[in-house]
């Protein structure tokens, strides 16, 4: 009980600070996308997301590893042995040496023939668009050669550097934006330059931080090769996952390109920096319930960890429903308010990418559960293909003329049909019970989107377009919300430990008083 206790208090400091983190990412990020647009044009920051979106399909690759290096060491701590902690920190170093030279020759093969011949950018922005695609590909080789220390962060569930670090990044960001309206160059090359600039500086900054706090970041020069065969194959078969992914997220984003143009894809980015920006937060929950998921699974302890996994499906399932509802409904004024300019499609885009992430938030928890097994190529043959479906319904409803955003619909199907997929491999796995996964999750959160989002759907249709509206909406919707939440998302011993909580906040406010 003391241990499952200690657990609960570094989940939710953690969660604190990396929730500290998000918060600041997101005001900067509401302020930095609008000059960023503005500085731009529709045009040119449409060509900026779909040929960054043309890097990240690389991200299949790197993804995979970065999945196989956090389980590993993750579980490497769960078992608390030092000298294999160390020799696996050296391989997952190896590992992605390999991958960010891989990567790197694909990108300055394949993706510079695609860009140059395939994708519809405009003639006289097509060098600028090149160097998008240089210094995305800095930006991803980068980011892909500092996994193993993020990584070790993570397992050491140390989530104050990462809050640290929000500021960096922020106030970065905005000095690049500033810089861009001041400037009279070309703006599109300007911002790829300075994007790499602040990556190196970031990661610079956690390479040093990992060598000083953690004994295992030591890299051993050699080859282990059974630890390197059980890496590569975790990892291989992760890869299908990431692939589907990525088919979903960014192929899908090349495919409106080839049938609609930039325009559109500027809509699609702003709809998914939107969803992004709230979909960070529950990102942030999961990576701090993430290691104690995979620890649970290293200790054999299946009973705590699948009273987490039902915990934190549901709690990050309402995190986001707290902050999607008013944005679902209010999502013209305040795209008008924040961007100015709105590119067409974006409203319907940004509702209907909500509705998919809200869809597919039970898959974080029970994703990181049948990694913690190891035990993973069928499950990701069988999910991938699924995702992967994503792609060629998506080509061929475009093909037929119909709307872009009825790619996100079919997402949203597609997602209701993983998540049972999901359940039937950890039936088997971890003896997860499909049935109470059902009752105590599944409906629960549908009977609390359903009751929550009644008052605000009523201030929508009653009141008059304007801030008044905005206003009322956001806070009958945090009201309604929370409400829901405490009296019907939480059972009777989940209420407990919040009135506990409360209480002893309180107390120890009145005390500093």
């Amino acid at each position: 009980m003391e241990q499952s206790n200690s657990a609960n208090a570094r989940i939710a400091k953690n969660t604190a600070l990396l929730y500290v983190r998000m918060f600041v990412l997101m005001i900067m990020s509401f302020f930095t996308a609008r000059i960023t647009l503005n500085a731009l044009g529709v045009t040119d920051y449409g060509i900026n997301n779909v040929v960054g979106g043309l890097v990240s399909m690389f991200y299949i690759l790197s993804n995979s590893m970065t999945t196989a290096s956090g389980r590993f060491l993750t579980f490497g701590l769960g078992q608390g042995d030092l000298a294999y902690l160390k020799k696996i920190f050296s391989m997952t170093v190896n590992a992605h040496g390999i991958m960010a030279v891989i990567c790197f020759i694909a990108i300055e093969t394949v993706g510079v023939w695609f860009l140059n011949h395939k994708m519809t950018i405009p003639p006289d922005r097509l060098i600028a668009a090149n160097w998008v695609l240089q210094g995305s590909a800095a930006v991803f080789v980068i980011g892909l050669l500092s996994v193993p220390y993020n990584a070790v962060i993570i397992a050491h569930e140390k989530m104050t550097a990462f809050a640290y670090m929000s500021i960096f990044e922020a106030s970065f960001k905005l000095l690049i934006v500033i810089f861009l309206l001041y400037s009279s160059g070309d703006k599109l090359i300007l911002i790829s330059i300075l994007t790499v600039v602040q990556y190196l500086i970031k990661q610079a900054i956690y390479w040093f931080y990992c060598k000083r706090n953690f004994e295992e970041c030591v890299y051993v020069p050699g080859w282990d090769k059974a630890l390197g065969k059980q890496i590569f194959s975790f990892a291989g078969w992760n890869l299908i996952g990431s692939s589907a992914q990525q088919a979903r997220n960014q192929g899908v984003n090349i495919v409106i390109n080839i049938f609609t143009g930039p325009v559109v894809n500027a809509a699609r980015g702003i709809s998914m920096q939107i969803n992004g920006i709230i979909e960070h937060f529950v990102d942030s929950f999961m990576t701090a319930l993430n290691p104690q998921i995979i620890k649970y699974y290293a200790s054999g302890d299946l009973t705590r960890m699948h009273t987490l996994i039902f915990q934190g499906t549901r709690l990050s399932y309402y995190l986001f429903m707290l902050l999607s509802i008013p944005i679902f409904f209010e999502i013209e004024q305040i795209l008008y308010i924040w961007l100015g300019q709105v590119p067409e499609h974006t409203v319907l885009f940004s509702r209907l990418i909500l509705i998919l992430t809200l869809s597919g938030v039970n898959a974080y928890a029970l994703s990181t559960a049948q990694l913690a097994t190891g035990d993973i190529k069928m499950y990701q043959i069988v999910l991938g293909g699924l995702v992967l479906l994503n792609l060629p319904i998506s080509y061929f409803l475009l093909r037929q003329g119909v709307m872009p955003e009825m790619t996100v619909v079919v997402a949203i199907v597609i997602s209701q049909i993983c998540m049972l997929a999901r359940l039937w491999f950890l039936r088997s796995s971890i003896k997860l019970s499909i049935r109470k996964f059902f009752k105590y999750v599944y409906f629960n959160m549908l009977e609390v989107l359903f009751i929550a989002a009644l008052p605000p759907a009523v201030c929508y249709y009653m009141l008059d377009p304007g801030f008044l509206r905005v206003f009322v909406l956001g806070l009958t919707s945090l009201a309604a919300s929370v409400l829901t939440i405490y009296f019907v998302g939480c059972n009777r011993g989940e209420r407990l430990l919040v009135l506990d909580y409360v209480k002893k906040t309180t107390r120890k406010m009145m005390r500093r008083k």
